[in-house]
């Protein structure tokens, strides 16, 4: 089956049940191999060694598509599959330019858009494309391997909490404005033995930053979106310049985390998994597996860490 894919979660699940998609997004870069097949995709929104207000602000400036589809590359390529995404208008090229895309093709591939908006819905969306590519035996095999990896964490959690209680917890999804991250991250949150209570019911949302000290967090993971480690200290140092930082308890404990969000979090792929395992080191170091220490996705920010960042920075 030739399947095109336009978001980096799809590509990756799609890779890892053994079928490798002859067109992807700009975005998707994992695994590697990915990136050097043919690109369907692009954004108008420069994102290189950009700020996250200033990558804000352009994106809000857009008039227009934020994202747009190459739909004569994709028609040379005779897709029988195209998937795309609902989930988030900032993240992909909106699902109804695709479906309109597609009806413009002869013939006219089938499309298939996943909408997840919880740890759950994106379990179940391995087993969705499992069917729509004819793997269902990889898809259950994978599904079986996160589940036993997620019960484990389970495990864990319970075990901690018994012990220290649920830790006050706060997931960033963005910084300069401050978004908490939502949809499968409160579940996450709440898997991992966090107090899920700060993050949203629902989609990622902004969040003022006097809420953000009110909430007093004990452990503060920044994840932003489509950054990765490095780029994600940085934006926790733009965090550090704000009023009542030091007295947030997090800071003061140095139990402020910089995360990956490119490859964790971020995604709703089958490495959603990953993130949790990520997150639960973040909360619980001390009974964690792998230690943020040992995790090259995650950095601790400490004082130390955020003047090396601004330094950087310029």
């Amino acid at each position: 089956m030739r399947v095109a894919t336009l978001l980096p979660s799809a590509t990756e699940t799609l890779c890892a049940l053994g079928v490798e998609p002859i067109g992807v997004s700009h975005s998707c870069d994992h695994p590697p191999a990915a990136r050097d097949l043919p690109t369907l995709t692009s954004t108008v929104v420069d994102h290189a060694d950009r700020s996250a207000a200033d990558i804000d602000a352009q994106m809000r400036s857009v008039d227009g598509a934020v994202y747009d589809l190459d739909v004569d590359r994709l028609a040379a390529l005779e897709p029988d599959l195209v998937v795309t995404q609902a989930t988030c208008d900032v993240c992909a090229v909106d699902a109804g330019a695709v479906h309109e895309a597609v009806a413009s093709l002869a013939p006219a591939p089938e499309v298939l858009t996943l909408d997840p908006h919880s740890f759950e819905d994106v379990l179940g969306d391995v087993t969705r494309l499992g069917e729509a590519v004819d793997r269902p035996d990889a898809a259950a095999a994978l599904t079986d391997r996160l589940t036993a990896r997620v019960e484990r964490v389970r495990e864990r959690a319970t075990d901690t909490i018994a012990d220290e209680g649920r830790p006050r917890t706060a997931v960033l999804d963005w910084t300069d404005p401050p978004l908490r991250a939502g949809h499968w991250v409160r579940d996450m949150v709440e898997m991992a033995g966090g107090d899920p209570s700060f993050q949203p019911d629902g989609a990622s949302e902004p969040v003022a930053w006097d809420d953000v000290r009110t909430s007093d967090p004990e452990a503060l993971v920044v994840a932003p979106c489509g950054f990765d480690r490095d780029r994600a200290v940085e934006a926790v140092a733009d965090l550090a310049g704000r009023p009542g930082w030091r007295d947030i308890a997090a800071v003061a404990d140095d139990r402020v985390y910089a995360v990956d969000g490119n490859a964790l979090f971020n995604r709703p792929s089958h490495r959603l998994v990953d993130s949790l395992e990520a997150l639960f080191a973040c909360l619980h170091p001390d009974d964690a597996a792998t230690p943020p220490a040992e995790n090259d996705r995650i950095a601790r920010v400490d004082d130390a860490a955020v003047r090396s960042a601004r330094a950087d920075g310029g």
